[in-house]
């Protein structure tokens, strides 16, 4: 049985106040929630102020970036190490902003994705379509390539202990949201395409589901087989919303 991991992506959101109100919200509304790992990942300058509010509960931190070096004349960037200084274990790779503002380029994403790996860090691997690409049955190829730029430099086994999340691009923060049956059936590919390579890996990868999830909308999205939790942006800044979707992952599980 797969664990689902209901993770927040804070974007470039924050202050030292909203962090506080935040996290002692989420630690309160969460306390003796079970069945679901719970992620945030805040602006690498809050990753202190979050490891210590962080430092009595379940949930785990993370952090939006990395770089593929651990020290160096690497002007504004963030090693590994120095994540995993702050506590940081889940670390968001390939994100759609980060490939379109950044212009990384998916053998870039894979080599964030072995950094990772090599440091002892979990990749949160996102992956997802274009609306013109959707619109042009291109989403499962785009996919499938993002996969493959880690799956054949590093192996399929690779993607063990690995999060990957899907995330329709037009669905981002635009208040649109594929169905639970399309993101499903999306899901479903997805591991299927990895089953091609090694079924054991597919059956216990976790996938997660981002774009507009939201408390109204968790409980039908991880009613489905092949949806393992929520990369959640939007939603992941107010606590009693974010702790609603998760709570509607642990709730899934039981059913």
């Amino acid at each position: 049985m797969r664990r689902p991991l209901v993770m927040g992506n804070w974007k470039l959101n924050g202050s030292k106040a909203m962090v506080t109100e935040l996290l002692n919200g989420l630690n309160a509304e969460l306390k003796g929630v079970e069945g679901v790992d719970v992620a945030v990942a805040p602006p690498v300058m809050y990753l202190a102020q979050a490891e210590q509010l962080l430092a009595d509960s379940a949930i785990k931190l993370g952090a939006q970036n990395v770089d593929t070096h651990n020290s160096g004349a690497f002007t504004g960037d963030i090693s590994a190490e120095m994540l995993k200084d702050f506590g940081a274990t889940h670390i968001i790779i390939g994100h759609s902003e980060r490939r379109e503002y950044h212009q990384e380029s998916d053998e870039f994403v894979a080599q964030k994705f072995a950094f990772l790996k090599e440091n002892g860090l979990t990749p949160v691997l996102c992956i997802g379509e274009s609306e013109a690409q959707n619109e042009a049955g291109e989403t499962l190829a785009v996919c499938a390539r993002q996969l493959d730029a880690v799956i054949q430099s590093q192996g399929v086994e690779a993607l063990n202990g690995a999060i990957i999340a899907y995330e329709p691009i037009w669905a981002i923060g635009t208040g649109k949201a594929a169905t639970a049956e399309q993101a499903q059936e999306i899901h479903a590919a997805i591991r299927k395409h990895i089953a091609s390579y090694s079924e054991d890996v597919a059956s216990k990868v976790v996938i997660q589901y981002g774009g507009s999830v939201k408390a109204g909308n968790a409980a039908e999205l991880f009613a489905m087989p092949d949806i393992d939790g929520a990369l959640v942006g939007g939603a992941a800044l107010d606590a009693a919303g974010f702790a609603a979707i998760a709570k509607a992952a642990a709730d899934a599980k039981k059913a």
